[in-house]
């Protein structure tokens, strides 16, 4: 048992500190009202480890505080993300191509009122689901099943514990 919970921490912190290095060093086009935060592409993660899901809601978080995002930003921005991950994994049992939908339409539903209301951004608000839900589709569907589909023959040699 200490070992799974071993693994399951592991896991996560790996989990976030690739999506904090991922959302830094695309910075340019993490965040605003026209983005593709690449990042989002792990949100796949959770059909593989329920670790994801931590992982990526912590990931977020230190990744929206270091990038400068504002505090509104940071507490919906990375509730976004856990959304979307805790419903991806409930999708675990589901096709892989139903998976990106939860944090494509949570995202959508969040972000562009974050940018409203927190950033000033004076952009219609369907405008901004628009350009928000493009970047996710960009993200979490196109490169997201990249992700899936190289890792996935490898599922049970990352994900499984192997413990004497």
């Amino acid at each position: 048992m200490k070992n799974k919970n071993l693994l399951f921490t592991v896991q996560a912190a790996m989990i976030a500190a690739i999506y904090v290095v991922l959302t830094l060093i695309f910075a340019p086009i993490s965040f605003g009202e026209i983005q593709v935060r690449i990042a989002e592409a792990l949100t796949i993660l959770p059909l593989f480890t329920p670790a994801a899901i931590p992982g990526l809601f912590i990931g977020c978080l230190i990744g929206n505080i270091v990038g400068g995002a504002i505090l509104p930003d940071i507490i919906f921005g990375s509730l976004a993300t856990l959304i979307g991950a805790v419903g991806t994994y409930f999708l675990r049992h589901k096709t892989p191509y139903l998976a990106p939908l939860p944090p494509i339409i949570a995202n959508i539903l969040i972000v562009p009122y974050v940018l409203r209301l927190a950033y000033g951004v004076n952009l219609p608000i369907p405008f901004m689901m628009m350009t928000v839900g493009i970047g996710e589709i960009i993200s979490c569907f196109g490169l997201g099943l990249i992700v899936y589909f190289a890792l996935r023959k490898y599922r049970d040699v990352i994900f499984t514990p192997h413990f004497n």
